[in-house]
């Protein structure tokens, strides 16, 4: 007789008799270590803008009193959006361009996330290049921009040693006067006297270009193996930060005049509270800081197992990362008061933000130490760790994007392609390492992650909560973690979070400034090519959604409500996970029941499987609902 034939579509991917096993895409692997995701994610929400954009943030809007809009926005945008991130990458297991099976209309929303990630890692690496740059400058008894009288000094510069001798005796007046440190800076490091303009690059930089070069090189070989190589490297580098950043606020806070910094640093001035200004400053510093919308969060969260536990995580990140930007404008701060003391202006001339803080008035403060070249490199060495982590999770959610989308070829490529991407990022930054490169850096700055993130996550958020619904997603986190979220979530999720979102849209627009360095600048050419960054990772949606619905059928209409459903095999990516209505719908699937694996496997129902049963019973009285009505 001849033996019955099992369809295709019956044989499980799993199966040891069928074929099909062996043309499975490569597992996507995960975590290996308990801590890998939380040191990640630490590593990764805690960058440069910690050290260099929130103490001037918290001087220049209120002072102490700034962390109350600051806890507030954290609150209703930081810790919600966070949530929601985690909670789409570690039920879907999928990156951010592929979790869209959850509502394929809006895949464009994925494609304007990497559009977006890849400007910010091209010009993110180049920081960092800056920094090992001043690494390498630290190496040696004498730092080189502690004086005057160097090749790349001007008739201008002044050195802090003739300025405190002098006020001894008389007061020097410092206005038109440079630090040695900012002409090192610009003179030397960027050389951008070479260059008129940004329409004017100039020659290459081949020290600056060799620092780009090994940046690359070791954002690639940290994240060769994808979350398995860069989730060890994380427990130096989201640790090790924290060392120094303590050793520095121990040496600051022992110096002459160090109170007086922190007391410009923490002096509330609460009628500031009354400026909208205030408000949405604290808004951008939380959207920028956490890191939402660009894709890290999800990535990171997709290589986690199905159960674990994010609700605690995001609290631990989130709160975390709040806590060290506070103990970071300490320890910068108070420098910055005994730099005043020592140079005898007041603390606001001396406080700056960005790559100011950090390559000029910090550097600075670094020679009026004794030991100075050891306090530069652990400043540096500090400022390094901070940076790569976040370079890390930039690299792995490209490649884990496009890698989802395309298993079959790129998966066991997936070292190669690594390389390929880093290699292409690594050309596309040469500009930067020009004369004129700051130029570009700047306008990058500015546009790359802009109102087109905004939108980003305004749309993420709507999509969830208004398309794919927000009873079945507190069903899907129910699924997974044990428990709804509660009434605080689904009340950010739904309306707080989208409408600070939108204000905060709506003032960039309304307060737009032109890009500016220093004195110089932009011509408008320079300022169309930023509004058209920006503009098209927001095009990147309409032309999802066009794509979208030229694959359905039907008339427009049904096109539009067949794309906006989530796709077939949308859902959790093991079969033991998946209940309710995720029963038996990925490809090759066999099993009635979910629940039979696990209790075959383990030989009795858990926690878990309750819940399993639960979220079962509760679809099953919402159908009865909706058919009764």
């Amino acid at each position: 007789l001849a033996q019955p034939v099992t369809p295709d579509l019956l044989v499980s991917p799993s199966s040891q008799d069928g074929d099909l096993g062996s043309e499975c895409p490569e597992d996507r692997g995960n975590w290996t270590g308990r801590l890998d995701f939380l040191l990640s994610c630490i590593g990764y929400c805690v960058g440069l803008g910690n050290v260099w954009r929130f103490p001037y943030r918290a001087y220049t809007n209120g002072g102490g009193a700034f962390l109350v809009p600051y806890f507030i926005m954290l609150a209703i945008c930081g810790i919600p959006i966070f949530f929601m991130e985690l909670s789409l990458g570690q039920f879907s297991s999928l990156g951010p361009l592929a979790v869209w099976k959850i509502s394929p209309l809006f895949k464009g929303v994925g494609m304007g996330t990497i559009l977006i990630v890849s400007l910010v890692a091209i010009y993110y690496n180049m920081i960092i290049a800056y920094v090992l740059f001043y690494l390498f400058a630290s190496l040696t008894s004498d730092l080189p921009w502690q004086h005057c009288g160097n090749w790349w000094n001007t008739e201008l510069c002044l050195d802090h040693h003739v300025i405190k001798a002098g006020n001894a005796t008389f007061p020097i007046n410092i206005t038109n006067t440079v630090s040695p440190s900012e002409e090192y800076w610009s003179r030397y490091v960027l050389h951008i006297q070479g260059s008129s303009g940004i329409g004017d690059p100039g020659r290459i930089r081949w020290n600056l270009c060799l620092c780009l070069l090994l940046s690359w090189t070791i954002v690639y070989l940290c994240i060769l193996k994808g979350v398995k190589s860069s989730g060890k490297v994380v427990y130096f580098t989201a640790t090790f930060p924290y060392l120094i950043l303590v050793m520095l606020l121990i040496r600051g806070v022992t110096l002459e005049g160090a109170w007086k910094g922190i007391q410009f640093y923490l002096t509330p001035q609460f009628d500031h509270l009354l400026s909208s200004k205030v408000w949405i400053e604290a808004a951008l510093q939380i959207f920028y800081s956490l890191g939402v919308g660009f894709g890290g969060l999800l990535t990171f969260a997709s290589y986690n197992t199905f159960h674990q536990n994010i609700y605690r995580d995001t609290f631990i990140v989130t709160l975390g990362n709040a806590i060290t930007s506070i103990l970071a404008g300490f320890a910068i701060f108070s420098v910055l008061g005994y730099m005043s003391q020592e140079l005898g202006v007041p603390v606001n001339q001396v406080a700056k933000a960005g790559p100011g803080l950090a390559f000029v008035v910090y550097p600075q403060a670094m020679t009026m130490l004794p030991l100075s070249p050891f306090w530069s490199f652990l400043f540096f060495f500090m400022l390094l760790t901070l940076g790569l982590d976040s370079q890390f999770a930039f690299m792995e959610t490209i490649v884990t994007a496009v890698t989802d989308e395309f298993p079959y070829y790129l998966r066991p490529k997936k070292a190669s392609f690594s390389a390929v991407i880093c290699t292409a990022l690594f050309l596309m930054g040469l500009i930067l390492t020009t004369e004129g490169g700051m130029y570009w850096l700047v306008l990058l700055d500015d546009y790359s992650a802009g109102f087109g993130l905004m939108v980003v996550v305004i749309t993420t958020c709507l999509v969830v909560t208004r398309v794919y619904g927000m009873k079945r997603f507190c069903r899907d986190i129910h699924m997974m973690l044990g428990f709804k979220p509660g009434p605080y979530f689904r009340a950010c999720w739904t309306v707080l979070s989208p409408v600070t979102m939108m204000a905060l849209l709506v003032y960039n627009i309304v307060k737009y400034q032109p890009s500016e360095y220093g004195s110089y600048r932009f011509p408008t050419w320079a300022e169309v090519l930023g509004i058209l960054m920006g503009v098209l990772s927001c095009l990147m949606i309409p032309m999802g959604m066009v794509v979208a619905v030229l694959r359905e059928e039907g008339t427009l209409w049904e096109r539009v409500q067949q794309a906006s459903r989530p796709a077939m095999d949308w859902g959790p990516s093991l079969e033991e996970n998946r209940t309710g209505m995720y029963v038996a719908s990925l490809a090759g699937s066999q099993s009635p029941k979910p629940l039979m694996v696990h209790m075959r496997k383990y030989g009795g129902i858990t926690s878990y499987e309750n819940t399993a049963i639960e979220v079962d019973r509760e679809m099953e009285e919402d159908d009865e609902e909706e058919s009764m009505m």
